[in-house]
């Protein structure tokens, strides 16, 4: 992985056996975040698998129709959050790989687009070298729009693309945090909350982009990904083990 901040520094990698709660999981980012920027806690990787949410934009929860979608994603089984950072609603579960990965750094702006291109990628080699076809670049119609998304190519039909990873960014004085989500396993539920919620919002997207990794080759599943995403890391920094539990205190 090239870029200044590409060093062969060390990076503690947590993962999460179990869900905080959809809330709490977001608000952790955070904390974490916040133990990153005043010293607390050098650079870290949060792996979990989360709760059925919604992250709604701040934009979504502005429109006539957000009360409406907040209810549709509770009939659905999925809890409605307002997340921090923009764009638009995703929605993500059980079957999905959440990374939060925060670093303290005194002029965090500096590289912060750059960060998109190259964490985008990372995470696109992680799903190559598990056979998806994976690149990175926004399709046409998807949710949640974004430049850097992931997205997988159905390899007999190449037309078919459908988003795999959304990822976003938090940048303060002293540090940053990027979060990305993998959806890999079980894409119904995931198309079924995204078509109720954005049809409530009045948001115009394609149903045939939102998808998982699964649906391009199955029986892969959050594992598998977590330790390919973990391996895609070593291209970045030392990776060493952390116990979760010492964080939650």
């Amino acid at each position: 992985m090239s870029g200044a901040e590409a060093v062969r520094g060390q990076l503690t990698a947590y993962r999460q056996n179990e869900s905080l709660g959809a809330a709490e999981d977001l608000d952790f980012a955070l904390e974490l975040l916040k133990r990153a920027r005043s010293g607390q806690l050098g650079p870290s990787l949060r792996l979990y698998r989360p709760k059925p949410t919604v992250a709604f934009g701040q934009r979504d929860a502005n429109l006539p129709g957000f009360a409406a979608a907040e209810d549709a994603c509770r009939e659905l089984g999925f809890e409605p959050l307002v997340r921090k950072a923009g764009g638009r609603a995703a929605a993500y579960h059980e079957g999905s790989l959440v990374i939060d990965h925060v670093e303290p750094h005194p002029d965090a702006i500096v590289r912060a687009k750059a960060r998109f291109s190259e964490f985008g990628e990372l995470l696109a080699g992680a799903l190559r070298s598990v056979g998806v076809h994976a690149a990175v670049g926004e399709i046409p119609g998807e949710y949640c729009p974004g430049e850097f998304s992931v997205h997988g190519e159905d390899p007999d039909f190449p037309a078919h693309r459908i988003k795999l990873i959304g990822t976003a960014q938090r940048v303060v004085s002293g540090g940053w945090l990027f979060s990305s989500v993998i959806v890999v396993e079980n894409s119904r539920p995931i198309r079924e909350v995204l078509t109720a919620s954005y049809a409530a919002l009045g948001l115009d997207w394609d149903p045939a982009t939102a998808g998982a990794a699964s649906d391009l080759l199955p029986h892969l599943d959050v594992k598998t990904v977590e330790d390919a995403v973990i391996e895609a890391y070593r291209g970045y920094a030392n990776i060493v083990d952390g116990h979760f539990r010492s964080l939650a205190v």
